[in-house]
Formats: structure tokens, C-alpha cells, sequence
């Protein structure tokens, strides 16, 4: 049976840490749940028997907040789009909506989702399922860098701690170690058991250790199934252009996925000084004279744009890759 789009339903969730909002369409009143399995299963009640009205479920990227939400409504079958929170705000204030509330914007972000449903883009939009081992890196991933910047924390008090301190400080460094070797010995085997055959592809690419692996096969599963255009712009090292006014020939980069761009960024740092091409690309900019900033940020995509076109092609990495990855 085919719906009409008047009688779809657009899905607006405003997320918090502890409790989400559910807006059915603009206008009507929000229900809160509370951010958990509860809540979840909760939502996935009340949607049940209106499925074949669901059009699409909107929300915010929140640092992580909505991800088990989205991947429990992409699992039961939701279509799910994740917008980026800058997007949103800028709609709310196109519709004269300049209060926040976490009830008005979760029926902002419904009226959102209708709108970027009749888009062209609809179909790059929806969220693409991960699998329970790429929820599992992502899981892995963050407690890393969580454990991470604790031992950096506990290094720079050791300086200046007075000596009486030392210990105590030393021996929660000796814990952190432990904890962060224990989670890189699961980041390898859950890569072993369920991406061996991706990251075979990549194993002669210089400048892609195991840590930049696991956030590329964990937070970036679209890799290899998008062009190199589209999945610069998903990252957020894709530049864009700003001719406005008088402000002509600017691009910037902005958005994206922040744990891919922090990883992308510190895999060119090593790139740059041991990946021939790489480090080509970066003397050549700096050469002619493009800021540091702007060169490792243009190797970031360049980067990218090799391991994305690797994945797509399914053949192993070649030297001549670097010549051959045209931005399509």
C-alpha cells in the first residue's frame, strides 16, 4: 500500500544525556523518555504501529548521545538521518524560532526531517546500519581515548606534584597502561576477526597504523560505498566554497565527524614524514605558500581520498594510487 506523503510522519528527537524528546510533526505536544534501553524500547512501542507512515527519524549529532538510539531505530527497520546540530540551529532561526527548548526543538528537527526528505540528498542523508563490531570499535575507540587523556592528565601533574604525590600518581599511570594495552588487544582481534579483509587492502599504505584503522572501520562505514567528494564532505575536510559579498575565493572546512578528523589529522603528521606521496603533496603546498594548517588539512583529504578509493576499487593499494585518485 502506498502512503501519501501528507499522511508521512516526520520523527523530530531532541537528545540530552539523560532523557530524550519525541516531537510526531511540528506542531503537536513532545513526549520525554529517558535516554537508556528503557527509553529506547519505549519509542520503538510507540512507533510500532505507525511504521508505514514513519517517513524518517530525525536527530542532532550530540557527542555520541543519540548513537544507540539511532543504530536500535536503523535495526528495526526506521529510516534514520543524523543531522549536523549547526544545520538544525540555522533552520530553526530561518522558521523565526530564535527560543531552545528541548520541546521545541524536537518538533524543529521534525520539520526539519520533512524537509530534507523531499530533498535531492534524501538517500545520502539516511544513516547507513553499522554491524554490532563496528558499534563494538566505537565502544572501544572512545574508552581508549578516554583512558588516553587520563595518563596524559596524570603525566603533567607528575612535574609538578610535590614528592609525596609521586607513588600514587605513578602507580595510576601503571593502571592506565595496563587498561589501554587490554583495550588494544580487543581493538586487534575485533579487526582480525571482522576486517581483515578491507584492512588487507590498506596494509602497504604508510602513514595508517592500528589506531587510525579501527576509527576508519568503526565511525566511518560508508568508506568504499561513496565518492571521494562525498565522503570528504561526510568527514569534514572537504573545502567549501564562502564567495559572498566581497569575500571571494574562500574555502573552509567545517562539520563532519570530529573522532575521524582528529585521527585523519595525526595519521598525516606520520604520513607526511614516511608516505612518499604524502609528503610530496605537503613540501609542494608549503612551497607555494599554503599555511601548515591548510597543507595538513589538504593531506587529510588526500589521504582520505586513497583509502576511500582502495575500498571502492576492493584491489590492494598501489603506489600509483596517489596519481590515480581523482575527486569523483
Amino acid at each position: 500500500m502506498t502512503t501519501n506523503v501528507s499522511e508521512l510522519i516526520f520523527v523530530g528527537v531532541d537528545m540530552a544525556k539523560a532523557k530524550f524528546d519525541v516531537a510526531m510533526d511540528d506542531k503537536s505536544t513532545t513526549q520525554e523518555m529517558t535516554n537508556d534501553q528503557a527509553g529506547i524500547a519505549q519509542m520503538l512501542k510507540m512507533l510500532t504501529p505507525l511504521k508505514e507512515r514513519v517517513a524518517v527519524v530525525l536527530m542532532e549529532a550530540t557527542g555520541g548521545l543519540e548513537r544507540a538510539l539511532a543504530t536500535a531505530l536503523c535495526a528495526a527497520g526506521y529510516s534514520v538521518m543524523v543531522a549536523n546540530p549547526r544545520q538544525a540551529r540555522d533552520f530553526a532561526k530561518s522558521l523565526g524560532y530564535l527560543a531552545k527548548t528541548d520541546s521545541l526543538d524536537a518538533r524543529v528537527l521534525s520539520a526539519f526531517g520533512r524537509m530534507l526528505y523531499g530533498s535531492s540528498r534524501r538517500d545520502k542523508l539516511l544513516m547507513k546500519p553499522t554491524t554490532p563490531q563496528q558499534d563494538l570499535l566505537v565502544a572501544l575507540n572512545t574508552r581508549r581515548t578516554q583512558l588516553v587523556t587520563m595518563r596524559v592528565a596524570e603525566s603533567n601533574r607528575l612535574g609538578g606534584a610535590h614528592a609525596s604525590q609521586h607513588k600514587s600518581i605513578k602507580a595510576i599511570i601503571t593502571a592506565l597502561n595496563k587498561q589501554i594495552d587490554a583495550i588494544d588487544k580487543k581493538i586487534d582481534k575485533n579487526l582480525d576477526d571482522h576486517m581483515r579483509d578491507k584492512l588487507d587492502l590498506l596494509k602497504d599504505l604508510k602513514g595508517l597504523g592500528p589506531v587510525t584503522q579501527a576509527v576508519l572501520m568503526g565511525s566511518l562505514p560508508e568508506l568504499g560505498s561513496l565518492s571521494n567528494r562525498e565522503i570528504a564532505k561526510l568527514v569534514g575536510v572537504a573545502p567549501l566554497n564562502r564567495d559572498s559579498g566581497k569575500s571571494k575565493g574562500k574555502r573552509t572546512t567545517w562539520g563532519g565527524r570530529s573522532d575521524v578528523r582528529a585521527t585523519l589529522y595525526m595519521a598525516v603528521l606520520s604520513a607526511k614524514r614516511f608516505n612518499p606521496h604524502i609528503k610530496a603533496f605537503y613540501e609542494r603546498l608549503i612551497a607555494a605558500g599554503k599555511p601548515p594548517k591548510v597543507a595538513l588539512t589538504a593531506c587529510m583529504h588526500k589521504l582520505l581520498a586513497i583509502i576511500n578509493a582502495v575500498l571502492r576499487s576492493g584491489k590492494p593499494y598501489r603506489e600509483d594510487y596517489a596519481s590515480t585518485t581523482a575527486a569523483t
